[in-house]
């Protein structure tokens, strides 16, 4: 039996790939444009040519999707006996791909609540399935954005960078942009509010950078019921170890993702990117 809230996001979502199949989430791609090929967001190809590319300097842009492309996947939902959308998408701040999705919003044969997350990768991937659980338990199109919205406030991103020049190119770091000069000898701490990029601490080095990151994540996570999800781009034994600190010091942890950002992210923020999201229950 079909059900009758469909869920459509995007690829920066990042969500796990089980977690797509089993809630039957429509993942809408954004692209990534290196050395003039285009690829879709969210491949592991991507991701590794995205890392190789940056470090040889190569040019890199990012695009969102067209609003056809929406207008195609609520099209699907609608066919396959959705009653409502539920479209869930990264800031609008810091992407035009919320504003795509509203376009085709408007001549869907279906209603599609279009919902600016204000968010980014697994920090909307919490959001997505927390919407998705409320669509599977048979709740209505309101009840659904209610829960994701919910999510979203209580949720928090906060991420290290090896340096801001990715963010600072890609006009994607809010008011630590006028602080990009002074910053080049530190270390940046970042954490995404009211759906900007903020810088929120210079630290000296990048071990003291990773442990108030740490620091910050089990501050927000509390003791009670928590999901967490550790990101990065090509720093693979950073994000492990630090996955494994936040296990220990989080009685209660309920899920952890791991995992590396796809190349539309990690564009802007480049490699060397460690990231916690921290959503409590």
């Amino acid at each position: 039996m079909p059900r009758s809230v469909a869920i459509v996001t995007d690829s920066t979502a990042y969500l796990p790939p089980a977690a797509v199949q089993s809630h039957g989430i429509t993942v809408v791609p954004l692209t990534v444009v290196i050395a003039g090929e285009a690829l879709p967001d969210g491949t592991g190809d991507s991701a590794r040519r995205l890392a190789d590319a940056l470090q040889q300097r190569q040019p890199v842009t990012t695009s969102r999707p067209s609003p056809e492309t929406f207008a195609a996947a609520y099209r699907a939902a609608a066919a396959a006996g959705a009653d409502g959308v539920v479209s869930l998408h990264l800031s609008a701040e810091i992407s035009g791909t919320h504003d795509a999705a509203v376009v085709a919003a408007r001549e869907a044969p279906v209603p599609v609540r279009v919902v600016d997350s204000g968010l980014v990768a697994m920090a909307l991937g919490f959001c997505v399935l927390a919407a998705a659980e409320v669509a599977a338990a048979g709740g209505s199109l309101d009840e659904a954005v209610a829960y994701a919205r919910k999510r979203a406030e209580a949720t928090r991103s906060y991420f290290y960078v090896d340096t801001l020049e990715h963010l600072r190119r890609g006009g994607r770091i809010g008011t630590a942009q006028a602080l990009f000069g002074s910053a080049l000898a530190v270390k940046p701490l970042l954490e995404l509010a009211n759906g900007r990029i903020e810088l929120t601490e210079k630290v000296r080095t990048a071990s003291r950078a990773i442990a108030r990151l740490e620091e910050l994540a089990v501050a927000h996570a509390g003791n009670g019921p928590v999901d967490v999800a550790v990101h990065h781009l090509a720093a693979e034994e950073r994000a492990a170890g630090l996955a494994e600190r936040l296990r220990e010091r989080l009685p209660g942890l309920a899920e952890l993702h791991v995992s590396e950002v796809g190349a539309v992210l990690g564009a802007h923020t480049g490699p060397g990117l460690l990231g916690a999201v921290v959503a409590p229950r």
